[in-house]
């Protein structure tokens, strides 16, 4: 079992310093690709560096208030996994989602697009073999 907390970027170094070794840090997001001027996006690379060895890609708020697509947070996982971090995905469906009853096809959409750019990244990287992706609902 492993055990991650996810506190705030500015807090991630010193959670990770002040935590005892067998609790991982994670960070709350990073940005879907290398370099380029994102004012104050993460990248993989910058948590990678910092030795954060998890992040956590697809919140439902991101999704809703930034547009964030399927398509999207599979893009960000996939690149999140060829830097060497393990991923938590967050999937679910919202409150209009659900009362449609469309939670199944929401969720399945969400998981395909995930999956689909895993196993592309897969294939082209052996630094996936030791991927971790948890799906969180």
């Amino acid at each position: 079992m492993e055990v991650v907390v996810s506190p705030p970027f500015v807090l991630l170094t010193s959670a990770k310093s002040e935590l005892r070794p067998e609790i991982q840090v994670a960070a709350q997001n990073c940005w879907v690709k290398k370099g380029g001027a994102f004012t104050g996006e993460v990248s993989a690379e910058m948590l990678a560096n910092l030795g954060v060895p998890w992040v956590i890609l697809g919140h439902s708020e991101r999704r809703a208030l930034w547009n964030e697509t399927n398509e999207f947070v599979g893009d960000k996982v996939a690149y999140a996994l060829s830097q060497g971090l393990k991923v938590i995905a967050c999937v679910g469906e919202t409150l209009e989602q659900r009362e449609a009853g469309t939670t199944m096809e929401v969720v399945a959409a969400q998981t395909k697009a995930i999956a689909g750019n895993y196993f592309k990244t897969k294939l082209a990287s052996t630094v996936c073999q030791k991927s971790k992706i948890l799906f969180y609902l």
